[in-house]
């Protein structure tokens, strides 16, 4: 992955209803670091075709400024996906998300057939972790990002609690150990980390928690079905001022040429290791990041 790619704001993640001109349009506007248009969930099957058309034109248009695009096809073993993924390349949006996948051949098998449609090396392959097969063939899906143009995981938590049979829980119980897992894979082999949906749309403390929850578990930021949860994801999931603050001094106090070759050294009162100095990078890329992207 690119330090471009690793270091681009992915704090809030948009799905926006393909089928929907005006939802759309209205996405010019709107302070999401990602746009989603959907073709998949949120089109219903004698749609899938027109809104196909409809995000084609809307990407096409080159208008959504800073916004990272990605479009969610239907999978490629649907009457749709093939058709959608010819879409994509065509349109040239800057990523691709594809549901379902459950392993790491299914993601070579996506990539050739990326590759094959003529897509760019540097369009991002984004997958969605909605199975159980996902869940425990996690380790060679992220593995697959060595061979592929895979960029992140995507956590489909309704799907997940479909499949699981499990209770969605205000603390998400039942969801620890598959998050967990994700992240894990994710981190190992350098991919982005994005949570899933919060469905309450008018609870706003539900969802700053469940934000936090998912910042504290390490996720890069969180999807959303509606605008009014962009502030949330957005504040939560923005660097501290102060921890940017005490990441500068751990870059600046490394650098200094009495610190050169140490592996350990106290800065503002805290014992700080060489690890926390990359950690202090990329904190300070990304909040640099945020505000070029603002």
């Amino acid at each position: 992955m690119t330090s471009t790619a690793q270091f681009r704001p992915r704090r809030s993640c948009l799905y926006m209803p393909g089928a929907n001109p005006r939802a759309l349009e209205k996405a010019k506007s709107l302070t999401a670091d990602m746009l989603i248009l959907d073709l998949e969930d949120a089109v219903a099957p004698d749609a899938k075709s027109a809104a196909r058309q409809v995000i084609s034109d809307a990407v096409k248009e080159r208008a959504y400024g800073t916004r990272e695009v990605v479009i969610r096809i239907n999978g490629l073993d649907t009457q749709w996906g093939r058709d959608d993924l010819n879409m994509v390349v065509a349109a040239g949006p800057d990523g691709i998300l594809v549901p379902k996948v459950i392993s790491g051949e299914q993601v070579l098998e996506i990539d050739n057939a990326l590759t094959e449609a003529g897509a760019p090396a540097d369009l991002g392959l984004w997958v969605m972790i909605e199975m159980p097969l996902a869940i425990l063939n996690i380790q060679e899906i992220a593995a697959a990002a060595q061979n592929s143009r895979l960029t992140g995981f995507v956590m489909g938590t309704n799907d997940l609690a479909k499949e699981f049979n499990a209770i969605a829980t205000a603390d998400r119980f039942a969801f620890q150990v598959p998050l967990a897992l994700a992240l894990a894979a994710a981190r190992a082999y350098g991919l982005v980390a994005i949570d899933g949906v919060y469905n309450d749309i008018k609870n706003e403390d539900g969802l700053a928690a469940e934000c936090e929850q998912g910042r504290i578990l390490g996720f890069d930021g969180k999807t959303l079905i509606h605008p009014a949860q962009l502030e949330s994801a957005n504040r939560v999931f923005s660097p501290d001022p102060e921890d940017i603050a005490q990441a500068e001094a751990v870059i600046e106090a490394f650098s200094l040429a009495e610190n050169q070759g140490k592996g350990v050294i106290k800065v503002n009162g805290k014992m700080t290791e060489i690890l926390h100095l990359e950690q202090a990078k990329r904190l300070v890329a990304v909040n640099a990041a945020i505000k070029a992207a603002s």
